[in-house]
């Protein structure tokens, strides 16, 4: 049985140096998976540095999954081109979160913790899990992998309380 731990709000902010895939530029969507929950932004046409300040919305649940992405080039006549995938482990996100509830932090802003890259994340640089106004909020840079370059900005805001006992 899954436990409801919130609603995750994912804001797709932005691309950069994404790959061509037509013949001089892509026009590039991304389609965002948690569990059997999906999510697609719309297509940027004729851009590799594309901006879609665009928020998507995920029910989190336990057993926690891993926030997986893909990036694709619209095509109209054939499939659409692979532009890259990466994924973010969301157990750093929830653990802050129940740390906010430990710590009764609701107002301002408090740094609760920081995410390194390693082996096991698509991070490009650190990143930091912050309490604002009672929002868990992580800003993350991804790189895109199977492709030569690639990433991309999101912003992660886990909004309601975690705690489940009082």
């Amino acid at each position: 049985m899954s436990e409801q731990l919130g609603v995750l709000k994912v804001i797709v902010v932005q691309g950069r140096r994404l790959v061509i895939r037509d013949f001089k530029t892509s026009d590039p969507y991304v389609v965002l998976k948690l569990g059997n929950q999906t999510a697609k932004t719309k297509v940027i046409n004729s851009c590799l540095n594309p901006v879609w300040n665009e928020e998507l919305n995920f029910i989190l649940t336990e057993p926690l999954g891993v926030l997986n992405l893909e990036v694709f080039d619209k095509d109209l006549l054939k499939a659409d081109d692979k532009m890259g995938n990466a994924f973010i482990n969301l157990q750093p996100l929830v653990s802050a979160a129940r740390l906010r509830d430990i710590l009764k932090v609701s107002s301002g802003e408090t740094t609760l913790r920081k995410v390194i890259p390693d082996t096991d994340n698509c991070l490009v640089r650190e990143s930091s899990i912050n309490c604002v106004n009672g929002a868990v909020v992580q800003n993350v840079w991804l790189r895109l992998r199977e492709v030569e370059s690639g990433e991309l900005e999101l912003t992660l805001k886990l909004t309601k309380p975690v705690a489940t006992s009082k």
